[in-house]
């Protein structure tokens, strides 16, 4: 690769008037940029079918979001709001807690004046999280007394059509506390649509984390330290891809957390099943095993994601897309628009 890439070289303006901040009335109206050549075509997402061929797979991401976001106070009565990070055995948790003083190990932080919570202590990369144990079941209690928790660059409070709307109408497996924003866009016309065009369907599950809005702070993208989520592809996901392989069809992965999984499911050169933790930072030089075209939403500028989506379809390709985007007026970020991606055979 010919040039090293900074963390400036995924920057762009923004104009602010384009970050969606609720979605479209329905799924499949939302605009589906197809950049997998340039000049790109402007289409619509319920469009996608006839852009697919017979015989492909399209991977989706079945992970379920949770209401993760709880608002309590300590017994000092000091504000404390905790987004839910990961759920543990036992009822307890990692949360991120943001409070005027942290609360101590062996406090008590009472939430949603319903219940309280045990801090046991600091936990997870840098000591930045915290461990806490419910007195039941997590997901339970989230789902009574917590909210969607909502991208930072959403300004409104969590309503019922949140609740409704960020979540796939997919999604299966609870745990995730962002949601795979491609897949929103589907509905089940859209899914109809696909299974009479011939296109197959498999699933992963990866439980997106909030460090999936965590900015780059280093102008040195090696010295990034990339956030580690849960992820899972089963043998018959494998199975399917490599029936797929076979017969000449391609892999379509639905967002970039399905993306993920399964190249880092790939990472010793073949495809395994399992699960595990995967902190896989994609950046320019990533040689990609699996996936072949990528649907994916528009990302924050300097972010992970750009990285991700410039070494799939190279940097040139998609700044080129970007810009095009925002002159069209696109929707961006989790409530906005879609674009369909192929992987560049070569690195720029």
């Amino acid at each position: 690769m010919s040039h090293t890439y900074t963390l400036s070289d995924f920057d762009f303006a923004l104009p602010p008037e384009l970050i969606a901040q609720h979605p479209v009335p329905e799924r499949s109206a939302s605009r589906l940029l197809d950049g997998r050549w340039l000049p790109p075509a402007d289409r619509i997402f319920r469009e996608l079918p006839q852009l697919l061929a017979p015989g492909d797979l399209l991977v989706f991401n079945d992970t379920r979001v949770i209401k993760a976001r709880l608002f309590g106070r300590k017994l000092s009565g000091g504000a404390v709001e905790a987004l839910v990070e990961r759920v543990l055995p036992g009822g307890e948790v990692w949360a991120h807690l943001r409070a005027s003083k942290s609360p101590k190990p062996g406090s008590t932080v009472r939430f949603a004046d319903a219940f309280d919570a045990e801090v046991l202590g600091r936990c997870g990369p840098d000591d930045a999280l915290f461990h806490l144990r419910f007195p039941d079941d997590p997901l339970l209690l989230l789902e009574r007394h917590g909210h969607v928790p909502l991208p930072p660059y959403i300004t409104h409070a969590d309503s019922e059509d949140d609740a409704r709307r960020y979540q796939t109408v997919f999604a299966a497996k609870p745990g995730a506390v962002a949601a795979p924003t491609a897949a929103l866009h589907f509905d089940e016309a859209v899914l109809a649509g696909l299974r009479e065009r011939g296109v197959d369907l498999a699933q992963v599950t990866l439980h997106v984390g909030a460090g999936t809005f965590q900015p780059v702070r280093t102008e040195n993208l090696a010295e990034h330290k990339m956030h580690s989520e849960w992820f899972e592809v089963s043998a018959e996901t494998v199975a399917a891809i490599e029936r797929t392989r076979a017969a000449g069809g391609r892999i379509v992965a639905v967002g970039t957390t399905t993306l993920r999984a399964l190249e880092s499911a790939a990472v010793s050169g073949r495809l395994q099943a399992g699960s595990r933790e995967t902190d896989l930072f994609i950046t320019p030089g990533f040689t990609f095993r699996v996936v072949e075209m990528l649907i994916t939403n528009f990302h924050l500028p300097k972010s992970t994601l750009m990285m991700l989506v410039s070494a799939f379809a190279g940097h040139r390709h998609i700044m080129a897309l970007y810009r095009h985007a925002i002159e069209q007026r696109y929707r961006f970020f989790s409530y906005g628009d879609a674009m369909l991606l192929r992987r560049t055979p070569l690195p720029d």
